[in-house]
């Protein structure tokens, strides 16, 4: 029964989720390892150009895995045909690449999973297991969506997630710089966790985004950059009409100029330095994960802030 009355809770608007007719779960790794276990894969073809928790599931269920190469396109390098029990996942990245996915759908069929973990607006298609991350786009501390037709033989708990809250009030109330070492701890104790359902905060958050707006201001900042940056970036990657981006991603020569942003207060991840141990040199999942510079173009942001990303690249 719901209380009445008594101390005031968090002042969240009342909307609906994007993926409301998903499978809510604790974090995309375990979205994978619900697809894993529900179909029974033998051997799954794993792009080197990802991050290194998308092996968790696999290591915990002994599933095994070959890497594959990408291309200048960020697309599969050489043609691969599965055998029996085998499966190809496939990262959209940066949420540009969803036409590809549409290809890949058309090859594959359902023995292709979709990593929307960087493509958080890209909707599913019927009958192909594809699975989103809800933290890579919004500030929630975990959270997964899934679609998967494979019902899954377990019990799941319900998740919490309030213990994980901190480096989200704390950035809030102080800097993110403060935070950063808060975010780092709550990101490794994501590790190894069971597969629960989201948490009933995580819920109440996703419920309270305007997702209009912020696909708005994402697409217009990915533009604004475009505009201004696309003729000294090394890589091509066109705004599709109905895509949204996680980031726009920069491919430079300029070794030093990741270090002079953050010095300046624009924070870039790299997108993972993981790869440069998997593969050599002269690979081009080596190269991006080197020299691409993910830039910031989310929904706290507007032309302000990409003036000033643009002025000091």
């Amino acid at each position: 029964m719901k209380p009445i009355g008594g101390y005031f809770e968090l002042e969240l608007p009342q909307r609906s989720e994007y993926h409301s007719a998903a499978i809510a779960l604790n974090t995309g790794r375990n979205a994978l390892e619900y697809i894993l276990r529900a179909r029974g894969y033998k051997h799954v073809y794993l792009p080197y150009y990802s991050c290194e928790v998308l092996l968790e599931p696999f290591r915990k269920l002994g599933v095994d895995y070959t890497f594959y190469h990408i291309d200048e396109r960020l697309e599969i390098a050489a043609p691969m045909t599965l055998g029996d029990g085998e499966t190809l996942l496939y990262i959209n990245y940066y949420g540009l690449k969803h036409d590809y996915c549409e290809a890949l759908m058309e090859k594959y069929g359902k023995r292709l999973i979709v990593d929307n973990t960087q493509a958080f607006y890209a909707l599913p298609t019927d009958g192909i297991d594809t699975f989103y991350s809800c933290r890579k786009f919004f500030g929630v501390a975990d959270g997964a969506y899934l679609y998967c037709d494979q019902p899954l033989n377990m019990e799941l708990e319900q998740d919490q997630s309030w213990q994980r809250m901190d480096y989200l009030l704390k950035r809030a109330d102080i800097s993110a710089e403060a935070a950063y070492a808060d975010f780092r701890a709550q990101s490794e104790k994501l590790k190894d966790n069971p597969i629960r359902r989201m948490s009933h905060l995580t819920h109440r958050i996703m419920a309270s985004i305007d997702y209009k707006q912020a696909a708005t201001r994402r697409r217009e900042n990915y533009a604004f950059l475009d505009e201004a940056l696309k003729g000294q970036n090394r890589i091509s990657l066109p705004l599709a009409d109905d895509a949204v981006p996680m980031v726009y991603p920069f491919l430079t020569d300029d070794d030093g100029l990741r270090q002079r942003l953050i010095e300046n207060k624009i924070f870039v991840a790299q997108y993972w330095p993981n790869v440069l141990d998997w593969c050599e040199k002269g690979y081009t999942d080596y190269q991006l994960t080197k020299q691409l510079l993910p830039l910031p173009v989310d929904q706290r942001y507007g032309t302000e802030e990409m003036k000033r990303i643009i002025e000091l690249i």
